[in-house]
């Protein structure tokens, strides 16, 4: 071994803390990139030189070699957007994507996606983030993943309402007017509180329903469901119709004992539009008597008016939604994640994408 073997053996270090340098420079260059995954060298000695000495063998070192360079997949740090299709992974997975001209699926961390002029759920390259879609009825569908996409233009057809809950209070030191009983000519006179509720049609032509209070006796109140008769195809605008009555009845603590349900009178409540003759809805009350101030604390109903397509949500557990105008949201498709056994078997391939070796 002479002066050449000492020189080779310093440029095996040259070499190798250039190629250090130059993974460290990468991660500097990557510190903004969303996605990027860091990564950091590991050196090893070559294999060493066996000499001959006055005191035995020895052994002289021949240099430094990279030995791998290891990718660091643990969990980054989260940046908020404006964007609310900018959506990041906590803990383990990648998001799917494939490229739609050659169907390759490749993985990311980078959740920088937009929607494009189609609809389809995209990466800032084009691909297209994969998922499992939502049948009609709100059922997420099994088997194969596809691309996710959300028709821009779509309109949700208007559904009659069914069913109304309204979660009331009914105030135990009421008077009783009228002598208890409800007159609909003078219906502000003969009830003690009344309410107001918006029904729509199967057209998704919206009613409003008034449901009038009147207190009976010290536990007993009865109710009665008015509309405007000219809503009615039998009714007179302006003219008051009853089209459902019931009576509810409370302990002497205040809480409600019978009469939960009532429904309307399906042979009066028939709209004059050209909707379906014979709507029935369902009234549930959540109703208590205590000494308080008659009030709603809530009020539901389940139609709604036809609608388009205003905006789309993503929300935690991966489920991309279109919301409609008419203040509904339905479920599309929801975002699948890859998980792997051995992240150190991934290939990166650029743009924050990575591949199966192999």
């Amino acid at each position: 071994m002479g002066l050449s073997t000492a020189l080779y053996t310093a440029i095996t270090g040259l070499q190798g803390t250039s190629q250090a340098m130059t993974v460290t420079g990468n991660n500097i260059a990557n510190s903004s990139t969303v996605g990027f995954k860091s990564s950091s060298t590991l050196f090893s000695d070559l294999l060493s030189a066996n000499i001959a000495s006055s005191s035995g063998n020895s052994q002289v070192g021949r240099g430094a070699q990279v030995q791998t360079v290891q990718t660091n997949y643990s969990q980054g740090g989260f940046e908020s957007t404006e964007s609310a299709t900018d959506i990041a992974i906590e803990g383990d997975g990648y998001f799917i994507v494939t490229d739609p001209l050659s169907d390759e699926s490749l993985y990311t961390r980078n959740g920088n996606f937009s929607f494009n002029e189609d609809g389809y759920l995209v990466t800032a390259d084009g691909l297209r983030v994969q998922g499992s879609t939502y049948n009609s009825s709100g059922i997420l569908a099994s088997g194969s993943l596809s691309d996710i996409q959300v028709d821009m233009v779509s309109q949700i057809e208007a559904k009659s309402t069914e069913n109304v809950e309204l979660q009331t209070n009914l105030d135990s030191n009421s008077d009783t007017l009228n002598g208890g009983v409800f007159d609909i000519t003078a219906p502000e006179d003969t009830s003690n509180y009344a309410t107001t509720s918006t029904i729509y049609d199967t057209l998704g032509t919206a009613h409003l329903l008034t449901c009038y209070f009147t207190k009976v006796s010290d536990q007993v109140w009865d109710w009665n469901l008015t509309v405007d008769g000219g809503d009615l195809t039998t009714g007179t605008d302006g003219v008051l119709e009853n089209i459902g009555s019931g009576t509810l009845t409370f302990d002497t603590e205040g809480n409600l004992i019978s009469g939960e349900t009532g429904t309307t009178t399906a042979s009066i409540l028939t709209w004059d539009n050209g909707s379906d003759q014979t709507q029935l809805v369902t009234y549930s009350f959540d109703t208590t008597q205590y000494d308080s101030d008659s009030t709603v604390f809530s009020q539901d109903q389940d139609g709604y008016a036809s609608g388009e397509v205003t905006d789309v949500d993503i929300s935690s557990d991966g489920t991309v939604s279109a919301v409609y105008s008419n203040g509904e949201t339905l479920p599309v498709a929801m975002i699948a994640l890859a998980t792997f056994i051995n992240d150190d078997g991934l290939d990166a391939v650029g743009s924050s994408l990575f591949s199966e070796i192999g």
